[in-house]
C-alpha cells in the first residue's frame, strides 16, 4: 500500500515538472517574438565599437542593422536579410582627426585644463579699455607674467576697447603653449609719433612654441592714414585692364593727415620664428599693410577667422606666408585690397581649403625672384575656394632675373564670380611702369588646374612664360569660364611658352597651350636649383 502511494506521488511530481518545462519554453518563445531585437540591442554598442576597431565587422544575426545606422530605433524591421558590408574605417591621428593623403602634418598644441594661477587678465595689470588711454604697458606686464607659466592664458576681455601701440610678445625664454584669448577690441594709434620713422609690424609674436591666438575679438589697424601714400599702385596685370570708354581712374590726392604718417607701413599681426601656431575666431581689419603674416614658422593652422579691409586699400594682403612650412588654412573669409593669400619663397606643404576671397587679388604664389634672388616653393594645394569681384583668381607670379622653382601646385574646385583674370602664370611680373628684360627665371613646373568654373570680366587665361625656362607640365581639366561684359576690354586666352596637357575640353577653348614638352629647355645650375 505504501509502495503504491509512493509510485503515485512520483508520477504526479513528474507530470508537474513536465508541465512547468512546457510552460517556460512557451513563455520564452512569446517574449522572443514580442521583442526579437532585445538580445541584439543589449550588445549593440560593444558590437559597433568592435566593428570600427577591427578590419572586419563581427558576423552575427543582425550586424547589418547595427553597422548601417547607429541611430535607428531598435524596433526597425528588415524583411530582407542582407550580407554585412565590410567597412574599413578611415585612418585617424592621435587627435582622432582623419588623416588625408597630401595634407601637411600639423599637430595642434595640447593644452591641459587651466587653473587660476595660469590666467592673466590685462585688466588686472592696469588696462583701462576705454579706447583712449594707452594700454601698451598693461599688455606688456600681463604677457611678462603669462610668459613664465606653461600653458597659461592671457585674456583681453570683451566689451572693452584697448589702445595699444607697437608691441612684441617675444619668447626665447617663455614657457610653451600660451593662449592669447582675444574677445575685446585692440586698436592701433593713428598719430605719427607712435610709429617713429616707421615699423614693419604692429603686434608681433616671436620665437614661441605652441602659441594660440583665439577668440571673438577684433584687431583694428586703422590704416587709412597710410593707404593714400601707396599711389600709384600697380600689380602686374593691372596694365591689361583697359576701360571701354578709355578713361583712366585717377587716385585721390593725399590729404594733409596722410602725409604725416611714416613711409614704412606696419603689418597688423605677425608671427616670426615660431612653431605650433594657431589663429582662430578673431577678426583683423583695416591694416596699414598685411593683416596676418607668418615668417620662418612651422606647423601653422589658421581657421574660422576674418580679414576685412576695403578693396581699394593698397598692399593689404590678407594672409602672407614666407619661409613657412606645414600650413593649414581653412574656413576663413578674406576681404582686402591685395592678395587674399600670398605664398612667398621658402614655403612648402601648404594646404588651403574652404576659403572665401573677395574683394582682393585672389590667391597668389609670389611674387618670386625679385632683384635676381632665389625662390623655392613646392607642394601647394588650393581647393574648394570661392572668389568674387577679385582682380585675379589663382596666380603664379615671378620676376625676370630670378632663379629657383615653383613645382607641385594644385588648384582644384575654384568657384569664380566676376573675376578679371581667373587663371594666371606670369613670369614677367612687374609692379613698376617698366622692368628690365632678363633671361633667367624662376622655373614653373607641375601645375594642375581642375574644376575652375565661373565668370570673368577681362581675360580667362593668361600664361606668360619665359623663353629660356618655359612652363612645363601644366595640366588643365574641367575649365568652364564664361564672359561677363562689364566695363573693360575683353581678351581671348593667351599662352606663351606654356607646355602641358588638356585633359578635357575647356570653355573657352584654350588652344594656345602647347601639348607635350618643349624641344629644348635650359637646365638651372646646381647653385640655382632648389
Amino acid at each position: 500500500m505504501i509502495m503504491r502511494k509512493c509510485l503515485r506521488l512520483r508520477s504526479i511530481t513528474m507530470m508537474m515538472l513536465v508541465a512547468v518545462l512546457v510552460w517556460s519554453v512557451t513563455l520564452e518563445t512569446c517574449i522572443a517574438r514580442r521583442g526579437r531585437h532585445w538580445r541584439h540591442n543589449k550588445r549593440r554598442s560593444c558590437d559597433l565599437s568592435g566593428s570600427l576597431s577591427s578590419k572586419k565587422p563581427k558576423s552575427h544575426g543582425n550586424s547589418h542593422h547595427s553597422s548601417h545606422n547607429n541611430n535607428n530605433s531598435h524596433h526597425h524591421k528588415s524583411k530582407t536579410k542582407l550580407k554585412p558590408k565590410v567597412i574599413t574605417p578611415p585612418k585617424v591621428d592621435e587627435n582622432n582627426s582623419p588623416v588625408v593623403s597630401g595634407l601637411p602634418k600639423v599637430k595642434p598644441p595640447s593644452l591641459p585644463p587651466l587653473n587660476e594661477s595660469q590666467v592673466f587678465n590685462v585688466m588686472d595689470f592696469g588696462a583701462k579699455g576705454d579706447g583712449k588711454c594707452d594700454d601698451t604697458k598693461a599688455f606688456e606686464a600681463a604677457w611678462a607674467a603669462a610668459c613664465k607659466v606653461e600653458a597659461s592664458m592671457m585674456i583681453i576681455p570683451s566689451e572693452y576697447t584697448f589702445l595699444v601701440g607697437p608691441i612684441s610678445f617675444s619668447g626665447p625664454y617663455c614657457q610653451p603653449n600660451i593662449v592669447f584669448q582675444l574677445d575685446g577690441t585692440i586698436i592701433a594709434p593713428t598719430d605719427s609719433k607712435s610709429w617713429g620713422k616707421g615699423l614693419m609690424w604692429w603686434i608681433d609674436f616671436t620665437k614661441l612654441v605652441g602659441i594660440k591666438v583665439q577668440g571673438k575679438g577684433v584687431i583694428d589697424g586703422r590704416g587709412s592714414g597710410w593707404w593714400q601714400q601707396y599711389y600709384p599702385f600697380i600689380d602686374g596685370e593691372t596694365k591689361l585692364i583697359i576701360p571701354l570708354n578709355n578713361s583712366v581712374n585717377h587716385n585721390p590726392p593725399r590729404s594733409e593727415f596722410d602725409l604725416k604718417m611714416p613711409n614704412i607701413k606696419p603689418t597688423a599681426l605677425r608671427f616670426y620664428g615660431s612653431i605650433g601656431v594657431e589663429v582662430s575666431g578673431i577678426t583683423i581689419q583695416n591694416s596699414p599693410q598685411c593683416h596676418l603674416k607668418f615668417d620662418n614658422c612651422g606647423d601653422v593652422v589658421v581657421h574660422d577667422m576674418t580679414v576685412s579691409s576695403p578693396g581699394d586699400s593698397p598692399n593689404t594682403d590678407g594672409i602672407h606666408l614666407q619661409n613657412t612650412r606645414d600650413v593649414l588654412i581653412h574656413s576663413t573669409t578674406l576681404s582686402c585690397g591685395d592678395d587674399c593669400i600670398s605664398i612667398q619663397t621658402g614655403c612648402a606643404n601648404v594646404y588651403i581649403h574652404n576659403v572665401n576671397c573677395g574683394p582682393g587679388h585672389g590667391i597668389s604664389i609670389g611674387s618670386l625672384g625679385k632683384d635676381s634672388t632665389k625662390a623655392c616653393v613646392s607642394n601647394i594645394t588650393v581647393r574648394d575656394v570661392a572668389m568674387h569681384n577679385t582682380m585675379t583668381g589663382v596666380r603664379i607670379k615671378t620676376w625676370q632675373g630670378g632663379v629657383g622653382s615653383v613645382k607641385g601646385i594644385l588648384f582644384s574646385n575654384i568657384q569664380l564670380n566676376q573675376v578679371q583674370f581667373p587663371i594666371v602664370i606670369d613670369q614677367f611680373y612687374c609692379d613698376h611702369t617698366t622692368c628690365k628684360n632678363q633671361t633667367s627665371a624662376v622655373s614653373v613646373e607641375g601645375v594642375t588646374y581642375e574644376r575652375i568654373k565661373g565668370t570673368y570680366t577681362v581675360k580667362p587665361v593668361h600664361f606668360a612664360c619665359s623663353d629660356d625656362f618655359p612652363c612645363v607640365n601644366v595640366q588643365l581639366s574641367a575649365i568652364e569660364l564664361r564672359p561677363v561684359q562689364e566695363k573693360y576690354h575683353m581678351y581671348d586666352p593667351f599662352c606663351w611658352q606654356t607646355f602641358g596637357e588638356l585633359n578635357t575640353p575647356t570653355l573657352p577653348p584654350i588652344d594656345c597651350l602647347q601639348i607635350g614638352k618643349p624641344a629644348r629647355n635650359r637646365v638651372q645650375s646646381d647653385h640655382d636649383a632648389c
